[in-house]
């Protein structure tokens, strides 16, 4: 029989371990809380061994017509004085393209061969000998023989199985936000980068010229809003950054009429193991890093070696899980290394540092310095190698 595995998350990194379970023989199912894609989100990024990935799935071309095709970056004072400009592959690799539209290609190779599940989520796991039986909170109890949690930095399948977040989430010291809001600056495929010591904004119009992608990053300890509360994470945005200057405050009245916002910690999550019986966490559910850190494309490399082990393993759960984890760790520590201080980089939190880190990009901007920077920031992408896995047919588990 075909060993079936439940997915918990429709972002990038469960479509992507359907993609490569369905092409191994495997049946996935796929689990989305929201009611249908997220197609917000800011861009990502690929580079290095990642773009071979992507080559490897077919979906290169595809990602290439939906791609910011980003200029460079000008780092601006609060006056909006020009102080440095970064090119664009410092930000955004060999190629970007924003998340929905990552996510709706992803969709859209896996829709016809891979189940998906909307407006629901596992409220329960009951492992036994033969499977993981299944509860959710809208549909009726089902078998799997896997559960997958893809499910982001809080990720429900993790506190089932291991216990609650805090024990391992790592916080950062920052924050984050990002939104849409319509291109009064009239930027044609280029972003501004303002700071003041402890906040940044950052702005940027690619594909979409009438779009303006907003983001927000600033230090501060753990704040007690909630999640899920839009308007109180708007009021944290309006105190933070009342009297930034510059852009901000017609950034802020667009904010008012923003119905869908990203906001967040700057956090990385950190296990001792990524699995446990019949259930393994893939993506930011098992190693967020955070920005900085390659996440998206080391993700979908995780999820080409996760279904890549289990055929190869003939569904034998332990030992492809064992493997999985083995060859994901290295690249997973290259991942948080590079990221763990992208807070203090973007934000600095006086003005002697937001100097300093304006000289860098000076530095770093400069001809000479861009393929040692192009190195730098390439680090995690190639910590992962692609092997070159046979496809059988997969074996119940």
């Amino acid at each position: 029989m075909t060993t079936t595995v439940l997915i918990s998350g429709a972002g990038i990194a469960g479509p992507a371990l359907a993609f490569w379970l369905r092409k191994r023989g495997f049946a996935p199912t796929v689990v989305e809380r929201a009611p249908a894609l997220r197609e917000g989100g800011s861009a990502v990024d690929f580079r290095g061994e990642q773009m071979t990935l992507l080559k490897r799935m077919g979906i290169l071309e595809d990602i290439r017509a939906k791609e910011t095709a980003m200029g460079s970056q000008v780092i601006v004072d609060p006056e909006g004085k020009k102080v440095a400009e970064m090119p664009s592959v410092f930000f955004s690799g060999e190629v970007e393209i924003e998340r929905g539209d990552l996510t709706r290609i992803l969709y859209e190779h896996t829709k016809d061969d891979v189940e998906y599940v909307f407006g629901d989520w596992i409220t329960g796991l009951d492992e036994h000998g033969n499977g993981v039986d299944v509860t959710f909170a809208a549909n009726e109890p089902r078998g799997f023989d896997l559960v997958v949690g893809a499910d982001g930095l809080h990720s429900g399948v993790r506190r089932l199985v291991f216990g609650e977040e805090e024990r391992f989430r790592t916080d950062l010291g920052f924050h984050t936000a990002g939104f849409t809001a319509p291109n009064h600056l009239d930027l044609d495929h280029l972003g501004q980068i303002c700071s003041v010591p402890g906040r940044t904004v950052m702005v940027a119009s690619g594909r979409d010229r009438s779009a303006l992608n907003v983001s927000f990053v600033f230090a501060s300890g753990p704040l007690e809003v909630d999640r899920r509360d839009v308007e109180a994470q708007k009021k944290v945005l309006t105190e933070r950054y009342a009297d930034f200057g510059w852009e901000v405050p017609a950034l802020l009245e667009g904010l008012a009429d923003v119905d869908a916002l990203y906001f967040d910690s700057l956090s990385q999550i950190h296990l001792g193991k990524w699995s446990q019986g019949r259930v393994v966490l893939l993506g930011d559910a098992a190693w967020c890093a955070g920005p900085g850190g390659s996440g998206t494309g080391l993700a979908m490399m995780g999820a080409y070696v996760l279904a890549g082990e289990l055929a190869a393993a003939r569904g034998d759960h332990e030992v492809a899980f064992a493997r999985y984890e083995e060859k994901l760790r290295g690249p997973v520590k290259v991942s948080q290394k590079q990221a763990a201080g992208i807070g203090t980089f973007l934000a600095p939190k006086t003005r002697f540092m937001v100097g300093y880190r304006n000289f860098l990009y000076r530095v770093l901007g400069s001809r000479p310095m861009t393929r040692v920077f192009t190195w730098l920031t390439s680090r995690a992408a190639n910590a992962t190698t692609l092997e070159n896995y046979d496809a059988p047919v997969a074996a119940r588990g």
